[in-house]
């Protein structure tokens, strides 16, 4: 069974808008429909912080507006980059008999990496939808080159045993989420 977990697509964190916002948002609310079409279950992961930053069920912490989610999504809070430290969500992906993961979302080199590799370490497969994640541009790169190297970097890693892939979100579509 696969899953699309989308990260931290929150309102405080598309504030101002990272790279490439809109088209990213159009791309994860493809995955969204798709995914819905299938059956394949959406999960929504939101980062929280105690200060004023992210506090949990402020206008920050939800989801971006433009966002496809439903009331009945499952929602996971978290604390760090990582979405499966602290978290249900392994817990969450067991008791739906998930072996394949569907990312998107922010940060790319933050809570999009670290949970990919944590995935990878755990023994999911990973898709990585290569333009359905984004970051803010940074003093020494681009959001647009860190999202590019990230699709490089973390889709050559092969030491934990398990496929971790950058496709487009054309290409997951076209294919099925449960076959990407």
């Amino acid at each position: 069974m696969t899953a699309l977990i989308v990260i931290d697509v929150q309102t405080g964190l598309f504030t101002p808008p990272p790279a490439q916002a809109e088209r990213v948002l159009a791309a994860i609310n493809q995955l969204i429909a798709r995914a819905r079409e299938e059956h394949v279950p959406v999960i929504f992961v939101q980062h929280e912080t105690a200060n004023d930053e992210l506090p949990y069920g402020s206008p920050a912490w939800s989801l971006v507006e433009t966002l496809q989610a439903r009331p009945n999504d499952p929602v996971i809070r978290k604390t760090t980059p990582n979405s499966f430290l602290r978290t249900g969500l392994a817990a969450l992906l067991a008791s739906l008999g998930v072996e394949h993961l569907i990312v998107c979302g922010y940060a790319t080199e933050f809570c999009v990496d670290t949970t990919i590799r944590q995935a990878a370490a755990l023994g999911y497969a990973i898709t990585l939808a290569a333009d359905a994640h984004t970051t803010h541009d940074k003093p020494h790169a681009s959001g647009e080159l860190i999202r590019r190297h990230h699709n490089a970097t973390l889709s050559s890693i092969e030491s934990f045993g398990v496929p971790i892939v950058a496709q487009s979100t054309e290409a997951i579509v076209s294919a099925g989420l449960a076959h990407a």
